[in-house]
């Protein structure tokens, strides 16, 4: 088989959350909630064989209602939070709760679609991370470094701090902030930043994007119209502080730096349609993956303003003679910015995509129809970043 063909995975019902399984850093593992309003839901475990190009999954139970977020603890395997619709009283409620997975959900076995639901186990429910007040949850975000012991979460026009205590089986709401003003103030995306010790969030809201300083829950920063129409997602550079993308329903993604936001540092415009995700990698964060309801999924490579905007720096004088540059390599150019890759497997709106936390150059795509693609990085590109 061709080594980067793509690897189709469908599930039977809608789907719109993926998450990789952030704490395990050994095998290539995604999260995937489906949405279902006539069948209980379900979370599929998908394990990915890379060396035989299979996947292997496990599914559990997901009764509550249908799935809208998924995020998986950084800190603990088998711990993750949902945000998931039910109705109460002829409305319906977005909530959130944080669910251990039973132990025995080990993907192993290459199992047909029909034994699935004979043998699905259900999520233990930990703790529910209590909105009533507070409105409907957009999603969930746990602090990206520690113990799996704080998680954030955005209720309508709230952004609630919680401490998960007792083995995450309790949420103690340690602070939050509210927005204030005209206009629409439901947010639709949040981002906890690997910088700072972890003390800073943005979010989105409307066509704005605002930063949070968590220690005093203030706003530290605001860009008014950071999009033309509705912000949907968010991410912070992982290792360049200071630096956030934005995407939105103005078919744009946005490059921002923190500290001066009166215009964006690069702009891309690639999408014919609504942008839903946008992602960098972990590792070589001149790869930025977007996501699309034109049912793409279109891999960047933002050089210019990355953490290695000219490569592997090497300086002259440790080269030995053998090595001396030649006069061809010095007058390279340095890589263009924009896209280098664009995936079309899918043919319905892509909502998620993400890394894997295992393998920088893998990645995975899932559109509303069920349909979970996984993807390698042009092995070009690789060896070129690489090399």
């Amino acid at each position: 088989m061709e080594d980067d063909a793509p690897v189709i995975y469908g599930l039977e019902f809608q789907a719109r959350a993926l998450s990789p399984q952030t704490a395990e850093t050994d095998a290539i593992r995604f999260l995937v909630g489906t949405q279902s309003l006539k069948y209980d839901n379900q979370i599929h475990i998908i394990d990915f064989d890379d060396e035989n190009n299979i996947i292997n999954k496990n599914v559990l139970l997901h009764q509550v209602g249908e799935i809208w977020h998924i995020s998986a603890s950084p800190a603990d395997k088998g711990v993750l939070a949902t945000c998931y619709s039910k109705t109460a009283d002829s409305r319906v409620l977005r909530c959130a709760a944080v669910w251990r997975m039973p132990e025995e959900s080990e993907p192993g076995s290459h199992e047909s679609p029909d034994d699935a639901a004979s043998t699905a186990h259900a999520l233990e429910l930990l703790c529910d991370l209590d909105h009533t007040a507070h409105g409907s949850t957009a999603c969930v975000a746990w602090e990206p470094t520690g113990d799996g012991s704080r998680v954030l979460s955005l209720a309508d026009n709230h952004i609630l701090l919680w401490d998960l205590q007792e083995s995450s089986r309790r949420a103690v709401l340690a602070s939050s902030a509210s927005l204030e003003g005209k206009g629409q103030l439901k947010f639709t995306s949040g981002r906890w930043s690997p910088h700072h010790n972890c003390t800073q969030v943005a979010t989105a809201n409307d066509t704005a994007v605002r930063g949070w300083d968590t220690r005093s829950m203030s706003q530290i920063y605001c860009i008014e119209n950071a999009h033309g129409q509705l912000v949907r997602d968010l991410d912070f550079n992982p290792n360049k502080q200071y630096y956030l993308a934005s995407c939105g329903d103005d078919c744009k993604v946005k490059f921002w730096d923190t500290r001066s936001v009166a215009e964006p540092v690069k702009t891309l415009e690639e999408h014919s349609h609504w942008v839903w995700n946008v992602r960098y990698n972990h590792s070589h964060d001149q790869l930025v993956l977007t996501g699309s309801s034109d049912s793409r999924v279109i891999l960047s490579n933002m050089v210019s303003i990355s953490s290695e905007p000219f490569g592997h720096l090497v300086d002259d004088d440790d080269l030995s003679d053998q090595e001396e540059r030649r006069p061809e390599d010095r007058s390279q150019e340095p890589p263009q910015d924009g896209a280098i890759a664009t995936y079309e497997e899918h043919e319905d709106s892509v909502y998620a995509v993400d890394w894997s936390s295992a393998d920088p150059w893998l990645f995975a795509s899932l559109s509303y129809d069920g349909r979970l693609v996984i993807n390698r990085v042009p092995r070009a590109l690789k060896y070129h970043i690489l090399l």
